[in-house]
């Protein structure tokens, strides 16, 4: 899979770029399905909020084959090669889950932050791209980014321990209305299946969720192979050592699983 021309340029110019319903319906019910079974499981990578809920599960490809042929796929892995002329190898796997009711927030951030600074990666030549496991709707904290904030360069943050169950290098207040005065705000919406793509340096957050309304979404983080990590701090199930290019797998390699016999993932 390649992107046109134009969406290479509205990717460069804004920062971001959303495909809908790139995986279909079965495919998508599928994932969905596999990723609630290992929300229930007891592992080291599922991280819940604190109230319970499971907010991320890590490195999900590595211990659910549905997952694992998901972090090879052609539709995933061929734009971010093509924009960075080289090939990747996964830095990060992870399922957000932001639930019902209680899903927490997310604060402003930028992504490359973190990896720089707790992975020592050496240029923003990562990138996250996600695939929407349940409809993302306007009311169920749906992901906002600030468009073109990824000229800004790598920004001043603190690290917060204590918002979330899960740590982040955010933004201050007067930092990131600055940027949304000069960008605006965005927040891609659309149906199971649809694929969002964002620089390392986009600035982005999302509000908590408290409507019935689950938010799944699927998050690689593909790193080119010759930005490879130099001193990780995170255990490797969130930042991985393995920098090994992925080889993808066939585009129908996802739905042949998903219709062949097999047993649920523990």
């Amino acid at each position: 899979m390649k992107l046109t021309p134009e969406q290479v340029e509205f990717f460069h110019r804004e920062g971001w770029l959303f495909l809908p319903e790139l995986f279909s319906q079965e495919e998508v019910d599928f994932l969905a399905r596999e990723a609630v079974a290992i929300y229930d499981a007891d592992r080291p990578e599922v991280w819940r909020e604190k109230s319970g809920a499971p907010r991320t599960a890590f490195a999900a490809h590595l211990y659910n084959e549905a997952f694992g042929v998901l972090g090879a796929h052609p539709r995933m892995i061929d734009p971010i090669e093509q924009l960075f002329g080289e090939k990747v190898y996964m830095h990060q796997f992870k399922i957000n889950a932001k639930a019902a009711f209680t899903g927490d927030v997310w604060q402003w951030h930028q992504d490359y932050g973190t990896w720089k600074r707790d992975d020592g990666m050496p240029e923003p030549r990562a990138m996250n791209i996600a695939i929407f496991l349940d409809e993302v709707m306007p009311i169920n904290g749906p992901l906002m980014l600030v468009p073109q904030s990824q000229t800004a360069g790598d920004l001043k943050a603190s690290h917060d321990l204590e918002t979330t169950s899960y740590p982040l290098w955010t933004l201050d207040e007067e930092t990131v209305t600055r940027l949304v005065k000069q960008g605006g705000i965005v927040a891609p919406t659309g149906k199971p299946g649809g694929m969002l793509m964002f620089h390392g340096n986009l600035v982005h957050g999302s509000s908590g969720n408290i409507t019935p309304y689950p938010r799944k979404i699927v998050y690689l983080t593909l790193n080119a192979v010759s930005n490879y990590i130099r001193t990780p701090t995170r255990p490797d199930y969130i930042a991985h050592r393995d920098f090994t290019p992925i080889q993808t797998v066939a585009d129908d390699a996802l739905l042949r699983l998903a219709r062949a016999p097999r047993q649920a993932a523990e």
